[in-house]
């Protein structure tokens, strides 16, 4: 298991290493001026920001054309993305581009929690909603209740969060005034925001929990123990549940991480203080440490929802280490 566990490590730092290094190019090469604004900055002034981000000065190839021009900008985006990738190796993810003042590491830390909040009581509803109506739906197979659950499954799919969101706005916040229709200041803001990412992932875990639970209701082993006379219940739980399981760590883990990356709108809908917000904003202005940050924290996460989701797999089932 700790070899297992090593090679998977391994290979996240990897994949956090790639990411970081695309994400990058794509935001540096990318058409727009990062110091941009309603006044012109000047040139002295400039000078020290480009210092400061370790950036190619514009002057260095002004006027250079073709092959020279090419040589000169490949060189200074070589030092710029060494300089970056020595500082956020280090810890130091640098100071914003448009948030004069503010660090992206202070940034994160007040937003991302929000956004793990939100991802975290989302996954709760999913899971609370879409297990058990999985579980009934294949115990109840070709039922009117297995009918009726998959229906509401196939209504949570096509329903977007940006759909369902004003929904619930309009129908809890507006209508019957049960809750704020955005802000996050007191608990029960927490809900809608989490009732709308939940439900719509709720519906997937439901599916796959019913297909799942339906294939090992199938197999010898539990025919066996019904054989034996073991009782329903114990037959479902403690025979069937354990393999069920098995497709649902392995689709929880990119679940869980995309509640938390994918909360962008949700967060715009409740006008929710998150990180998702941030590096929205972000990417509209080309900050490019802010994105670069937020790129990393969502990537780590995701790498480490994954290894985490491999190892469980691994002691759910022991051969899968050999594989």
């Amino acid at each position: 298991m700790l070899r297992f566990t090593l090679n998977r490590l391994i290979q996240s730092v990897i994949v956090v290493f790639v990411v970081f290094t695309i994400t990058f190019f794509m935001i540096r090469l990318a058409p727009g001026d990062p110091f941009a604004g309603e006044k012109a900055m000047p040139p002295d002034v400039r000078k020290v920001m480009e210092a400061r981000y370790g950036m190619q000065s514009a002057s260095e190839y002004e006027g250079l054309k073709g092959f020279e021009k090419f040589k000169v900008r490949a060189a200074g985006l070589t030092n710029e993305y060494f300089y970056t990738l020595r500082r956020f190796a280090s810890g130091d993810l640098m100071p914003s581009f448009k948030n004069q003042g503010m660090w992206n590491a202070k940034i994160i830390a007040d937003s991302f929690p929000i956004s793990l909040t939100i991802g975290l009581a989302a996954l709760a509803v999913a899971l609370a909603l879409g297990l058990p109506a999985g579980i009934i739906a294949a115990v109840r197979r070709n039922s009117w209740v297995d009918y009726s659950a998959m229906s509401l499954a196939l209504v949570g799919i096509c329903l977007p969060t940006f759909v369902m969101g004003p929904v619930l706005v309009l129908i809890f916040g507006i209508t019957l005034s049960w809750f704020n229709s955005s802000g996050w200041f007191f608990m029960e803001d927490r809900i809608l925001p989490a009732l709308t990412l939940g439900a719509y992932y709720s519906a997937y875990t439901s599916r796959i929990a019913r297909t799942s639970m339906i294939e090992m209701l199938s197999q010898d082993f539990v025919r066996t123990a019904r054989a034996k006379g073991a009782t329903e219940w114990r037959v479902i739980f403690q025979h069937a549940f354990k393999g069920a399981l098995q497709p649902l760590v392995t689709l929880t883990a990119p679940i869980t991480a995309n509640m938390v990356t994918g909360s962008f709108i949700v967060e715009k809908i409740f006008d929710i203080p998150g990180l998702g917000r941030f590096f929205v904003a972000g990417a509209f202005n080309r900050d490019l440490t802010l994105v670069v940050g937020c790129v990393l924290v969502y990537a780590a996460l995701i790498v480490m929802l994954n290894l985490l989701a491999d190892v469980v797999l691994v002691w759910l089932n022991p051969r899968l280490r050999f594989e």
